[in-house]
């Protein structure tokens, strides 16, 4: 038994006291050995079943841990599964698609050997200040105020698909060149003797490269490709500048420039591409007739943006050698080659050509040292409509200076 003095000095002795633990001992000491006996025997009773605790514990958690881990390799089994499963479905789609009509053997052993086929159906369309091919920049970024809006398709894509691209400068389009005239071409392009492997090039005057060292638009699968400035984006709409696009030209994906991996340092470009000057003109001047027939509050916005559209000979090589007035009507309608011969004596200054540019026909006349006199402008029916994605739609909404 213990002593009140014993309880007192539990109670009254401080932690880690040397002379409480000494006291304690003196009297465990003092203690009968068949007492000493049972308390060690609790003590190691007690030690044993803390271990066994920590053992099942223990033993619980492996079990669970084990059952974790079979289901992780269970779910990746099934992913894994699910992913071969799409891919032979797309497989097997694309070859659907290949074989859409029943062909006999000969026409199946062929059909096995040509080029599997990629459905793509555009996102977007382009609506742009230039409604005819005629005039349009040969490269993006030449015309810094070529404007253009990128009108996403909602039932495609949801806004929330270009949230973050107007954090970005730049971005690029891939499109269809749509108003090509070489389809016929292009179903029969394995026969070489028929599709047009070698182009003229405008800088080498009537020069021919291979199409594919050549950025012309009648290529073996009519794709372009073209860099624009990102000025805005709203809802469905990106509004870029310095575009070489098209109006109604379906686009098929917008990706963000990034300066690091898309601009090459030092790249290299044929000695021909490196002529300065070689399509440039020597001066642009404007009348009178023309200054008076715009509203002053654009006449000096669009004669800045037909400065950069004129200040490289947009006409054709066939203009150029052969200078004669396109048919603008017929040019709409997306054909080349057909003209009306001017009733002057065919020379450079005699022909007066058109530029459709903002909703509005501009007809200017070079002369033979590529001087530019842009003599009239007129509205072109159904312009109001495309004023919507022009310079007129976003200048409210970024301001004269944006614009």
């Amino acid at each position: 038994m213990m002593s009140l003095f014993d309880l007192r000095l539990r109670k009254a002795a401080w932690p880690g006291s040397a002379l409480r633990r000494s006291i304690l001992i003196t009297h465990d000491r003092c203690l009968p050995d068949s007492i000493q006996t049972s308390l060690v025997c609790l003590k190691r009773k007690r030690e044993g079943l803390s271990v066994g605790h920590w053992r099942r514990k223990c033993g619980r958690l492996a079990a669970r841990v084990r059952e974790l881990e079979a289901a992780l390799a269970a779910a990746a089994e099934k992913a894994a599964s699910e992913r071969r499963g799409r891919v032979r479905a797309q497989q097997s789609l694309r070859r659907a698609l290949s074989e859409q009509e029943p062909r006999s053997d000969e026409a199946t052993a062929k059909a096995a050997d040509a080029p599997v086929s990629y459905p793509m159906a555009p996102i977007g369309t382009v609506q742009s200040c230039f409604s005819p091919r005629n005039g349009k920049p040969r490269q993006p970024l030449v015309v810094t105020l070529a404007r253009a809006t990128v009108a996403l398709d909602p039932a495609r894509v949801p806004a929330a698909a270009l949230e973050g691209l107007a954090s970005y400068s730049h971005c690029w389009i891939l499109y269809v060149f749509h108003l090509n005239t070489n389809l016929d071409k292009m179903l029969n392009l394995m026969k070489s003797s028929i599709f047009s492997w070698k182009v003229r090039v405008p800088r080498l005057k009537g020069g021919k490269m291979g199409v594919l060292a050549t950025r012309s638009p009648h290529r073996p699968n009519p794709i372009g490709l073209s860099v624009a400035k990102v000025e805005a984006v709203d809802g469905h709409a990106v509004l870029l500048s310095g575009v070489d696009l098209v109006d109604g030209t379906p686009v098929l994906d917008v990706k963000p420039y990034l300066p690091y991996s898309d601009s090459v340092k030092g790249a290299a470009v044929p000695g021909w591409l490196e002529v300065d000057g070689a399509l440039a003109v020597e001066s642009i001047h404007f009348s009178e007739q023309f200054i008076s027939a715009l509203p002053i509050c654009w006449v000096h916005a669009f004669q800045d943006l037909i400065k950069q559209v004129l200040s490289w000979d947009i006409r054709s090589l066939s203009q150029r050698i052969r200078p004669h007035q396109v048919n603008m009507e017929t040019e709409t309608n997306h054909h080349y080659g057909e003209a009306d011969e001017n009733h002057g004596d065919g020379a450079c200054s005699g022909v007066i050509y058109h530029l459709h540019l903002e909703g509005i026909d501009v007809s200017y006349r070079i002369d033979q040292g590529s001087n530019i006199v842009v003599e009239d402008a007129t509205l072109l029916p159904g312009a109001g409509n495309q004023n919507r994605h022009g310079y007129l739609a976003w200048r409210d909404k970024l301001g004269s200076s944006g614009l």
